[in-house]
Protein backbone atom coordinates (compact mmCIF):
# COMPACT_ATOMS: atom_id res chain seq x y z
CA UNK A 1 0.00 0.00 0.00
CA UNK A 2 1.43 3.32 -1.22
CA UNK A 3 1.55 6.59 1.60
CA UNK A 4 -1.77 8.88 1.48
CA UNK A 5 -3.78 11.01 3.43
CA UNK A 6 -7.24 10.77 3.66
CA UNK A 7 -9.20 13.46 4.81
CA UNK A 8 -13.20 13.49 4.13
CA UNK A 9 -14.87 16.69 5.89
CA UNK A 10 -18.28 16.71 4.48
CA UNK A 11 -20.87 15.97 7.12
CA UNK A 12 -23.28 13.71 5.88
CA UNK A 13 -26.88 14.06 6.81
CA UNK A 14 -28.75 10.47 5.70
CA UNK A 15 -32.38 9.83 5.58
CA UNK A 16 -35.60 10.63 5.12
CA UNK A 17 -36.21 14.27 5.53
CA UNK A 18 -32.56 14.91 5.50
CA UNK A 19 -32.78 18.02 3.19
CA UNK A 20 -34.87 20.04 6.03
CA UNK A 21 -31.68 20.10 8.39
CA UNK A 22 -29.97 22.26 5.20
CA UNK A 23 -31.15 25.33 7.03
CA UNK A 24 -30.41 24.85 10.74
CA UNK A 25 -27.06 23.41 9.74
CA UNK A 26 -26.37 26.62 7.52
CA UNK A 27 -27.37 29.03 10.41
CA UNK A 28 -25.05 27.19 12.88
CA UNK A 29 -22.18 27.05 10.81
CA UNK A 30 -23.01 31.62 10.66
CA UNK A 31 -23.97 31.42 6.76
CA UNK A 32 -27.12 34.11 6.37
CA UNK A 33 -26.88 34.86 2.54
CA UNK A 34 -27.53 31.38 0.50
CA UNK A 35 -27.33 31.23 -2.96
CA UNK A 36 -29.50 28.40 -3.92
CA UNK A 37 -28.41 26.19 -7.33
CA UNK A 38 -30.69 23.88 -9.09
CA UNK A 39 -31.20 22.67 -12.56
CA UNK A 40 -34.13 22.34 -14.35
CA UNK A 41 -38.11 21.46 -13.99
CA UNK A 42 -37.99 18.73 -11.54
CA UNK A 43 -37.12 20.55 -8.42
CA UNK A 44 -39.98 22.91 -9.47
CA UNK A 45 -42.26 20.35 -10.25
CA UNK A 46 -42.06 18.50 -7.21
CA UNK A 47 -41.77 21.03 -5.06
CA UNK A 48 -38.54 20.37 -3.65
CA UNK A 49 -37.52 24.11 -4.33
CA UNK A 50 -39.96 25.68 -2.78
CA UNK A 51 -39.45 23.85 0.30
CA UNK A 52 -36.10 24.31 0.44
CA UNK A 53 -36.34 27.97 0.06
CA UNK A 54 -39.10 27.99 2.40
CA UNK A 55 -37.51 25.56 4.92
CA UNK A 56 -34.16 28.54 4.76
CA UNK A 57 -36.31 31.31 4.87
CA UNK A 58 -37.97 30.03 8.62
CA UNK A 59 -34.52 29.81 9.46
CA UNK A 60 -33.91 33.38 9.12
CA UNK A 61 -31.52 33.10 6.02
CA UNK A 62 -31.72 34.77 2.95
CA UNK A 63 -32.14 33.00 -0.05
CA UNK A 64 -31.70 33.62 -4.01
CA UNK A 65 -31.65 31.28 -6.92
CA UNK A 66 -30.03 30.42 -10.22
CA UNK A 67 -31.56 27.56 -12.12
CA UNK A 68 -30.99 26.15 -15.37
CA UNK A 69 -27.83 23.72 -14.93
CA UNK A 70 -27.57 21.39 -17.75
CA UNK A 71 -25.67 17.80 -17.87
CA UNK A 72 -22.68 18.61 -18.55
CA UNK A 73 -22.52 21.89 -16.59
CA UNK A 74 -22.07 24.69 -18.59
CA UNK A 75 -19.07 27.00 -17.87
CA UNK A 76 -21.08 30.42 -18.82
CA UNK A 77 -23.61 29.50 -16.59
CA UNK A 78 -21.11 28.97 -13.40
CA UNK A 79 -19.80 32.65 -14.53
CA UNK A 80 -23.02 34.10 -14.16
CA UNK A 81 -23.68 32.49 -10.56
CA UNK A 82 -20.06 33.77 -9.33
CA UNK A 83 -21.30 37.35 -10.38
CA UNK A 84 -24.76 36.96 -8.82
CA UNK A 85 -22.74 35.11 -6.14
CA UNK A 86 -20.68 38.52 -5.37
CA UNK A 87 -22.46 41.15 -6.58
CA UNK A 88 -25.56 39.48 -3.49
CA UNK A 89 -23.31 38.79 -0.81
CA UNK A 90 -23.34 34.88 -0.79
CA UNK A 91 -21.55 33.48 1.95
CA UNK A 92 -22.83 29.77 1.14
CA UNK A 93 -23.67 28.00 -2.43
CA UNK A 94 -26.47 25.09 -2.13
CA UNK A 95 -26.72 22.74 -4.72
CA UNK A 96 -30.23 21.07 -5.02
CA UNK A 97 -30.04 18.49 -7.79
CA UNK A 98 -27.40 15.70 -8.70
CA UNK A 99 -23.86 15.98 -10.03
CA UNK A 100 -23.75 18.74 -12.43
CA UNK A 101 -25.43 20.90 -10.18
CA UNK A 102 -23.24 20.31 -7.42
CA UNK A 103 -20.45 20.40 -9.83
CA UNK A 104 -21.72 24.17 -11.03
CA UNK A 105 -22.41 25.41 -7.35
CA UNK A 106 -18.54 24.44 -6.85
CA UNK A 107 -17.46 25.87 -9.23
CA UNK A 108 -19.22 29.27 -7.95
CA UNK A 109 -17.48 28.60 -4.86
CA UNK A 110 -14.53 29.03 -6.16
CA UNK A 111 -14.87 31.77 -8.53
CA UNK A 112 -16.76 34.04 -5.54
CA UNK A 113 -14.05 33.90 -3.32
CA UNK A 114 -11.64 34.23 -6.12
CA UNK A 115 -13.47 37.10 -8.13
CA UNK A 116 -10.14 38.40 -9.53
CA UNK A 117 -9.62 35.41 -11.64
CA UNK A 118 -11.64 33.84 -14.14
CA UNK A 119 -13.03 30.12 -13.04
CA UNK A 120 -11.99 28.56 -16.17
CA UNK A 121 -8.65 29.15 -14.99
CA UNK A 122 -8.52 26.71 -12.32
CA UNK A 123 -10.04 24.30 -14.48
CA UNK A 124 -6.80 24.70 -16.87
CA UNK A 125 -5.04 24.54 -14.03
CA UNK A 126 -3.19 27.86 -15.08
CA UNK A 127 -4.05 29.05 -10.98
CA UNK A 128 -4.07 26.71 -8.10
CA UNK A 129 -7.34 27.11 -6.03
CA UNK A 130 -6.57 28.70 -2.23
CA UNK A 131 -9.59 29.28 -1.14
CA UNK A 132 -13.69 29.25 -1.57
CA UNK A 133 -16.47 29.72 -0.02
CA UNK A 134 -18.53 26.79 1.57
CA UNK A 135 -21.14 24.61 -0.23
CA UNK A 136 -23.67 22.32 1.04
CA UNK A 137 -25.97 20.06 -0.77
CA UNK A 138 -29.25 18.29 -1.41
CA UNK A 139 -28.84 15.21 -3.18
CA UNK A 140 -31.55 14.15 -6.16
CA UNK A 141 -29.69 11.66 -8.00
CA UNK A 142 -27.49 8.66 -6.99
CA UNK A 143 -24.57 8.91 -9.50
CA UNK A 144 -21.46 11.26 -9.36
CA UNK A 145 -20.43 11.57 -5.62
CA UNK A 146 -19.62 15.28 -6.35
CA UNK A 147 -21.96 15.16 -2.71
CA UNK A 148 -18.63 14.56 -0.79
CA UNK A 149 -16.21 14.40 -4.02
CA UNK A 150 -12.94 16.63 -4.34
CA UNK A 151 -13.69 17.13 -7.89
CA UNK A 152 -16.10 18.83 -10.07
CA UNK A 153 -16.51 18.78 -13.97
CA UNK A 154 -17.07 22.21 -16.18
CA UNK A 155 -17.88 22.27 -19.55
CA UNK A 156 -16.81 25.31 -22.05
CA UNK A 157 -19.35 25.37 -24.54
CA UNK A 158 -17.76 27.23 -27.23
CA UNK A 159 -14.93 25.13 -27.86
CA UNK A 160 -16.55 21.38 -25.99
CA UNK A 161 -13.87 21.38 -24.56
CA UNK A 162 -14.50 19.32 -20.65
CA UNK A 163 -12.02 19.62 -17.81
CA UNK A 164 -12.05 18.51 -14.23
CA UNK A 165 -10.55 20.03 -11.45
CA UNK A 166 -9.27 17.91 -7.80
CA UNK A 167 -9.08 19.78 -5.35
CA UNK A 168 -9.61 19.42 -1.66
CA UNK A 169 -11.59 22.90 -1.65
CA UNK A 170 -14.31 21.57 -3.96
CA UNK A 171 -15.33 19.08 -0.64
CA UNK A 172 -18.96 20.43 0.39
CA UNK A 173 -19.25 21.45 4.11
CA UNK A 174 -22.68 19.02 4.53
CA UNK A 175 -24.92 17.23 2.33
CA UNK A 176 -27.89 15.75 2.35
CA UNK A 177 -28.90 12.47 1.42
CA UNK A 178 -32.69 11.47 1.37
CA UNK A 179 -33.48 7.95 -1.32
CA UNK A 180 -37.02 9.50 -1.26
CA UNK A 181 -35.82 12.32 -3.77
CA UNK A 182 -34.36 10.03 -5.89
CA UNK A 183 -37.29 7.98 -6.65
CA UNK A 184 -39.28 9.76 -9.32
CA UNK A 185 -36.31 9.66 -11.46
CA UNK A 186 -36.65 8.06 -15.21
CA UNK A 187 -34.63 4.53 -15.63
CA UNK A 188 -32.28 6.36 -17.68
CA UNK A 189 -30.94 8.41 -15.21
CA UNK A 190 -30.95 5.83 -12.38
CA UNK A 191 -29.20 3.36 -15.07
CA UNK A 192 -26.47 6.47 -15.55
CA UNK A 193 -26.10 6.81 -12.50
CA UNK A 194 -25.49 3.27 -11.45
CA UNK A 195 -22.59 3.10 -14.32
CA UNK A 196 -21.14 6.84 -12.91
CA UNK A 197 -20.96 5.44 -9.43
CA UNK A 198 -19.13 1.89 -10.39
CA UNK A 199 -16.77 3.58 -12.60
CA UNK A 200 -15.70 5.69 -10.06
CA UNK A 201 -14.77 2.92 -8.22
CA UNK A 202 -13.46 0.50 -10.87
CA UNK A 203 -11.14 3.67 -12.44
CA UNK A 204 -9.58 3.20 -8.55
CA UNK A 205 -9.48 -0.21 -8.98
CA UNK A 206 -7.72 -1.20 -12.23
CA UNK A 207 -4.32 0.73 -10.84
CA UNK A 208 -0.75 -0.72 -11.16
CA UNK A 209 -0.94 -1.52 -7.35
CA UNK A 210 -1.84 -5.03 -6.70
CA UNK A 211 -0.95 -5.76 -3.28
CA UNK A 212 -3.52 -3.18 -1.64
CA UNK A 213 -5.88 -5.80 0.16
CA UNK A 214 -8.08 -3.76 2.34
CA UNK A 215 -8.80 -1.00 -0.57
CA UNK A 216 -9.24 -3.69 -3.30
CA UNK A 217 -11.85 -5.56 -1.21
CA UNK A 218 -13.99 -2.58 -0.30
CA UNK A 219 -14.09 -1.54 -3.83
CA UNK A 220 -15.15 -5.18 -4.68
CA UNK A 221 -17.37 -4.95 -2.05
CA UNK A 222 -18.97 -1.59 -3.09
CA UNK A 223 -19.88 -2.67 -6.66
CA UNK A 224 -21.08 -6.03 -5.56
CA UNK A 225 -23.86 -3.82 -3.43
CA UNK A 226 -24.07 -1.30 -6.52
CA UNK A 227 -24.90 -4.10 -9.19
CA UNK A 228 -27.31 -6.54 -6.77
CA UNK A 229 -29.12 -2.87 -6.13
CA UNK A 230 -28.76 -1.56 -9.41
CA UNK A 231 -30.90 -3.98 -10.53
CA UNK A 232 -33.53 -4.19 -8.10
CA UNK A 233 -33.78 -0.37 -8.51
CA UNK A 234 -34.46 -0.28 -11.87
CA UNK A 235 -37.03 -2.87 -11.53
CA UNK A 236 -38.55 -0.96 -9.00
CA UNK A 237 -37.77 2.84 -8.49
CA UNK A 238 -39.36 3.22 -5.35
CA UNK A 239 -37.60 0.29 -3.74
CA UNK A 240 -36.66 2.43 -0.66
CA UNK A 241 -33.71 -0.09 0.55
CA UNK A 242 -32.21 -0.59 -2.75
CA UNK A 243 -32.68 3.23 -3.91
CA UNK A 244 -30.69 3.56 -0.11
CA UNK A 245 -28.07 1.55 -0.97
CA UNK A 246 -27.75 2.88 -4.05
CA UNK A 247 -26.82 6.53 -2.60
CA UNK A 248 -24.75 6.11 0.08
CA UNK A 249 -22.17 3.79 -2.58
CA UNK A 250 -23.11 6.79 -4.72
CA UNK A 251 -21.00 8.85 -2.28
CA UNK A 252 -18.76 6.47 -1.37
CA UNK A 253 -17.24 5.37 -4.80
CA UNK A 254 -16.16 8.96 -5.32
CA UNK A 255 -14.73 10.27 -1.29
CA UNK A 256 -11.14 8.70 -2.19
CA UNK A 257 -12.01 5.47 0.03
CA UNK A 258 -11.55 3.06 -3.28
CA UNK A 259 -8.59 3.93 -4.32
CA UNK A 260 -6.81 4.51 -0.58
CA UNK A 261 -3.11 3.83 -1.44
CA UNK A 262 -3.63 2.96 -5.45
CA UNK A 263 -2.76 4.97 -8.26
CA UNK A 264 -6.16 5.99 -9.81
CA UNK A 265 -6.32 5.33 -13.39
CA UNK A 266 -9.59 7.15 -14.52
CA UNK A 267 -8.38 6.59 -18.47
CA UNK A 268 -12.16 5.37 -19.20
CA UNK A 269 -13.60 9.07 -17.87
CA UNK A 270 -11.51 11.30 -19.79
CA UNK A 271 -12.32 9.18 -22.64
CA UNK A 272 -15.08 9.52 -21.81
CA UNK A 273 -15.27 13.12 -21.23
CA UNK A 274 -14.25 13.92 -24.84
CA UNK A 275 -17.14 12.38 -25.98
CA UNK A 276 -19.65 14.32 -23.68
CA UNK A 277 -17.80 17.67 -24.45
CA UNK A 278 -17.93 17.02 -28.52
CA UNK A 279 -21.98 15.09 -28.41
CA UNK A 280 -23.32 16.48 -25.42
CA UNK A 281 -24.10 13.42 -24.23
CA UNK A 282 -24.93 11.82 -20.95
CA UNK A 283 -21.75 11.41 -18.92
CA UNK A 284 -22.86 7.87 -17.64
CA UNK A 285 -23.66 6.69 -20.89
CA UNK A 286 -20.55 7.84 -22.73
CA UNK A 287 -18.71 5.72 -20.20
CA UNK A 288 -20.55 2.62 -20.24
CA UNK A 289 -20.31 3.28 -24.42
CA UNK A 290 -16.02 3.20 -23.72
CA UNK A 291 -15.46 0.64 -21.15
CA UNK A 292 -15.64 -2.42 -22.53
CA UNK A 293 -13.34 -0.90 -25.71
CA UNK A 294 -10.52 0.29 -23.12
CA UNK A 295 -11.13 -3.06 -20.81
CA UNK A 296 -10.14 -5.16 -23.78
CA UNK A 297 -7.20 -2.97 -25.50
CA UNK A 298 -5.74 -3.06 -21.32
CA UNK A 299 -6.06 -6.43 -20.48
CA UNK A 300 -3.27 -7.87 -21.07
CA UNK A 301 -1.18 -4.88 -19.20
CA UNK A 302 -2.76 -7.50 -16.14
CA UNK A 303 -4.89 -9.95 -16.87
CA UNK A 304 -5.11 -11.09 -13.17
CA UNK A 305 -6.12 -8.30 -12.43
CA UNK A 306 -9.58 -8.88 -14.91
CA UNK A 307 -9.83 -12.31 -13.88
CA UNK A 308 -9.95 -11.15 -9.87
CA UNK A 309 -12.24 -8.86 -10.78
CA UNK A 310 -14.46 -11.39 -12.63
CA UNK A 311 -14.07 -13.95 -9.20
CA UNK A 312 -14.47 -11.21 -6.84
CA UNK A 313 -17.31 -9.13 -8.47
CA UNK A 314 -19.41 -11.19 -10.54
CA UNK A 315 -18.89 -14.79 -8.78
CA UNK A 316 -16.95 -16.56 -11.86
CA UNK A 317 -14.95 -19.93 -11.54
CA UNK A 318 -12.03 -21.04 -13.45
CA UNK A 319 -8.72 -21.29 -13.49
CA UNK A 320 -7.09 -20.06 -16.90
CA UNK A 321 -6.44 -16.70 -16.55
CA UNK A 322 -6.85 -15.43 -19.55
CA UNK A 323 -10.09 -17.00 -20.42
CA UNK A 324 -11.52 -15.56 -17.01
CA UNK A 325 -10.53 -12.49 -17.54
CA UNK A 326 -12.19 -11.73 -20.96
CA UNK A 327 -15.51 -13.66 -19.45
CA UNK A 328 -15.01 -10.70 -16.36
CA UNK A 329 -15.34 -7.83 -19.31
CA UNK A 330 -18.10 -9.56 -20.79
CA UNK A 331 -19.90 -9.92 -17.69
CA UNK A 332 -19.71 -5.78 -17.01
CA UNK A 333 -20.62 -5.22 -20.26
CA UNK A 334 -23.83 -7.42 -20.21
CA UNK A 335 -24.47 -6.02 -17.15
CA UNK A 336 -24.03 -2.65 -18.91
CA UNK A 337 -27.10 -3.65 -21.93
CA UNK A 338 -29.15 -4.95 -19.12
CA UNK A 339 -29.70 -1.67 -17.79
CA UNK A 340 -30.45 -0.37 -21.25
CA UNK A 341 -26.90 1.33 -21.07
CA UNK A 342 -25.07 1.78 -24.18
CA UNK A 343 -21.47 -0.46 -24.94
CA UNK A 344 -20.51 1.19 -28.22
CA UNK A 345 -20.72 4.35 -30.55
CA UNK A 346 -23.77 2.83 -32.50
CA UNK A 347 -25.36 2.40 -29.38
CA UNK A 348 -24.45 5.78 -28.00
CA UNK A 349 -26.22 6.73 -31.41
CA UNK A 350 -23.03 8.80 -32.60
CA UNK A 351 -21.34 6.66 -34.77
CA UNK A 352 -18.38 8.54 -35.85
CA UNK A 353 -17.42 9.20 -38.96
CA UNK A 354 -15.06 9.30 -41.16
CA UNK A 355 -11.78 8.35 -39.44
CA UNK A 356 -10.35 12.15 -39.04
CA UNK A 357 -13.66 12.50 -36.71
CA UNK A 358 -11.35 9.78 -34.42
CA UNK A 359 -8.46 11.44 -34.99
CA UNK A 360 -9.80 15.10 -33.78
CA UNK A 361 -10.95 13.03 -30.62
CA UNK A 362 -7.57 11.41 -30.23
CA UNK A 363 -5.99 14.67 -29.96
CA UNK A 364 -8.30 16.69 -27.65
CA UNK A 365 -8.52 13.33 -25.11
CA UNK A 366 -4.39 13.85 -25.31
CA UNK A 367 -4.52 17.47 -25.11
CA UNK A 368 -2.96 17.79 -28.73
CA UNK A 369 -0.71 14.95 -27.65
CA UNK A 370 0.76 16.49 -24.80
CA UNK A 371 0.01 13.97 -22.05
CA UNK A 372 -1.17 10.31 -21.55
CA UNK A 373 -4.01 9.76 -19.28
CA UNK A 374 -4.12 6.15 -17.18
CA UNK A 375 -1.81 4.58 -14.69
CA UNK A 376 -3.00 0.80 -15.14
CA UNK A 377 -1.66 1.22 -18.62
CA UNK A 378 -0.46 4.33 -19.90
CA UNK A 379 -1.93 5.41 -23.21
CA UNK A 380 -0.45 7.95 -25.33
CA UNK A 381 -2.06 8.91 -28.38
CA UNK A 382 -2.05 6.01 -30.47
CA UNK A 383 -3.60 3.76 -27.97
CA UNK A 384 -6.13 6.51 -27.54
CA UNK A 385 -7.02 6.52 -31.06
CA UNK A 386 -7.37 2.47 -31.45
CA UNK A 387 -9.75 2.44 -28.10
CA UNK A 388 -11.99 4.90 -30.03
CA UNK A 389 -11.71 2.82 -32.89
CA UNK A 390 -12.67 -0.50 -31.38
CA UNK A 391 -16.00 2.01 -29.32
CA UNK A 392 -16.82 3.04 -32.83
CA UNK A 393 -19.16 -0.17 -34.24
Amino acid sequence: MQSFVYQVPTKVIFGKGAELQIAPEAAKRGASRILLVYGGGSVVKSGLLSRMEESIQQAGLAVQTLGGVQPNPRLQLARKGVKLAVEWGADLILAVGGGSVIDTAKAIAIGAANPETDIWEFWLSKKPVTKALPVATVLTISAAGSETSDSAVLTDEETGNKRGLNCEWNRPAFSALNPELTMTLPKFQIACGIVDMMMHTMDRYFNPVVTNQVTDEIAEALLRVIIRNGTKAMENPHDYEAMSELMWAGSLSHNGLTGLGNEKDFAPHQLGHELSGKFDVAHGASLSAIWGSWALYTRSSDPERFARFGRNVWGLAGEDVETLSTAAIEAAVRYFRSLDMPTNFTELEIKVQPSEAIDELAMRCSFQNTRTIGTFQKLALEDIRKIYQMANR
